[in-house]
């Protein structure tokens, strides 16, 4: 089997269990299952698949799992659409001016978390009660504990403080006195990991099933939340970073030991990782991901439609599309590269990069689609200056992102049309690239400033070979691509803003940004230099600012906080 199947039986609601209704007893009155007809290892298995399922059902074109809609926050991306009416409250977000502890967004993401993990919850609580006979017992437990661990992780990225449910059997009284600030911002990660410890002490090395959890896949779960718990933010009255903790950091050199991943390893070429192809799927990088299908009896199949916003609006290809998350002008100046190969750092900014002219590292060309080169290398659809690749008519600029669509002529077969543009292409959450730059941030912050340049070498010397797709873009279009590797000795500090570099360019518009700013406690500073540059080329700026100790965190909203009956408190920064 390829993938596990996110797709959701016919789900009925038996004794208070979740349960398939093909297991559900012909001669049972009313459908009504006694205890011991729901405590069966096809009833617990059935749950598992329903938790898992709930990850692609809950989440849409507005309230991604992935983060594309509040990534718009960062110095990565513009919101993009029509203009600044069009999703308004992500356009608030972006200028972090004008967010309303009612708007819709704010609450929509908090509900779908808390639904996924009502139904992990489900699940192990009814995988508690199977005996001893069902073998799969103590991994699918496991598989469960990794799930939720996800969930909270992304609300904890999100709104900082919040309600965490592990315990499984609360009553409805319970739940209603749940508060969010039981825990401390550092108690709240160790939550977190004491969910992926479990997970990572009963996972397997492997999976038949590609969607399930791996022991790497907890490890580099793991190494995650550390790095974020190691930048501690505990101060009450603050969301800065106070302190980053050796003995956490530690932790995340630990979890990311390679002998913890021998089944993975980089791709030859990253584009190799966001390519729909059956081939290119569950690849060497891919260490979990989020799997998406095609193809298997439904109408429109397991498909992806939280990207369904980002397609730009191509005339007899993606009509419809709506042109969101556009990559900043901003990100693009950054990948440019100096004489020696490397990084401009703190001048890349201080021109607009120009393909003719200017080197560039070749991971730009297949992050960001530009204006005279093919959209998605196809050359039936060159990019230009006009509304074909602006909705918005340059408002936001005529920068495409690349990561999240598919080339337009796999329409019908990888990028399907529905209500909205949708594809069967895996979303990875965890990727071997992203193990080796935490280890390099790891090593950088504990002065092994050696062991911390050489991963960031053998990220950038896998980029020099990404052209697989772009090998003609020098004689054909023009374009200098030229990177190199860093030789020579650095500091602490010299390090730490390499790995800091390297991260943006190798993660760019995969959602990583504007959290990475914020756990680095760098997002005052960096982003309101970002919007005072950034006006000359898009001018929604001109208002835009960062409150530091508000601005980093989205507050809890306020039909949660109506309904907590004072259990909840609200985010500091007095909205």
């Amino acid at each position: 089997m390829k993938k596990i199947l996110y797709i959701i039986c016919a789900i009925s609601v038996i004794c208070g269990f979740t349960a398939c209704n093909s297991f559900l007893d012909e001669h049972t009155p009313q459908g009504v299952l006694s205890d011991e007809q729901v405590k069966t290892p096809e009833n617990a298995e059935a749950m598992v698949v329903s938790a898992y399922a709930i990850f692609t059902s809950a989440e849409d074109i507005n309230s991604s799992f992935s983060m594309w809609n509040f990534d718009v926050r960062s110095d990565d991306a513009y919101k993009g659409g029509n203009g600044t009416s069009d999703g308004d409250v992500f356009h608030q977000l972006e200028i972090q001016q004008g967010v309303l502890t009612t708007n819709w967004n704010i609450n929509d993401m908090w509900v779908r978390l808390y639904n996924c993990i009502s139904r992990v919850n489900s699940a192990i609580a009814l995988l508690n009660t199977t005996g001893d006979d069902f073998k799969m017992k103590s991994q699918r437990l496991a598989e469960m504990k990794f799930l939720r661990a996800y969930a909270h992780f992304l609300l904890k990225r999100l709104y900082k403080n919040i309600p965490f449910v592990v315990n499984e059997n609360l009553t409805y009284e319970e739940y209603n006195t749940l508060s969010n600030t039981e825990y401390n911002n550092d108690e709240g990660w160790q939550v977190i990991i004491d969910d992926l410890m479990e997970a990572y002490n009963t996972l397997p090395a492997t999976q038949q099933d590609k969607g399930r959890p791996t022991k790497a896949a907890a490890a580099a779960f793991l190494a995650k939340v550390y790095l974020y718990k190691a930048y501690r933010q505990d101060d009450e009255k603050s969301n800065q970073v106070t302190s980053i903790n050796k003995g956490d950091l530690e932790k995340v050199i630990e979890f990311t030991n390679p002998t913890l991943y021998a089944n993975y390893g980089l791709e030859n070429d990253i584009h190799n990782n966001f390519r729909p192809e059956e081939q290119y799927e569950n690849g060497i990088e891919s260490i979990w991901a989020i799997q998406y299908s095609r193809n298997d009896g439904s109408t429109y199949g397991n498909l992806n439609w939280s990207y369904g916003l980002i397609p730009p609006n191509i005339p007899g290809a993606t009509d419809g599309g709506c042109d969101f998350y556009k990559p900043s002008q901003n990100l693009v100046n950054a990948f440019h590269t100096g004489d020696n190969g490397l990084p401009l750092f703190n001048t890349f900014n201080q021109k607009k990069y120009d393909m003719a002219v200017d080197n560039a590292d070749p991971r730009l060309f297949l992050t960001v689609g530009m204006p005279g080169l093919p959209y998605m290398f196809n050359k039936n659809f060159m990019m230009e200056e006009t509304s074909i690749w602006s909705r918005s008519n340059g408002l936001y600029g005529y920068h495409v992102s690349l990561k999240q669509n598919v080339d337009p002529a796999l329409i019908g077969e990888y990028l399907i049309k529905g209500s909205y543009w949708a594809s069967s292409m895996n979303r990875i959450v965890f990727r071997y690239a992203d193990v080796l730059l935490m280890r390099a941030e790891a090593y950088a912050q504990l002065g092994n400033t050696d062991q911390a340049i050489a991963l960031v070498n053998q990220i950038r010397t896998r980029a020099a070979g990404s052209t697989q797709m772009i090998s003609s873009y020098p004689s054909t279009y023009g374009v200098k691509m030229y990177i190199a590797n860093y030789k020579g000795s650095y500091n602490k500090d010299e390090a730490v803003e390499i790995v800091k570099m390297e991260r943006r360019l190798e993660m760019a518009m995969e959602s990583e940004r504007f959290f990475d700013l914020v756990r680095w406690g760098d997002a005052a500073t960096v982003l309101n230099k970002y919007f005072a540059e950034e006006i000359s080329s898009c001018a929604i700026y001109s208002n835009a600012h960062f409150t530091a100790n508000k601005d980093e965190y989205l507050p809890i909203p306020f039909s949660q906080l109506s309904a907590s009956n004072g259990h909840y408190t609200q985010n500091i920064g007095n909205w």
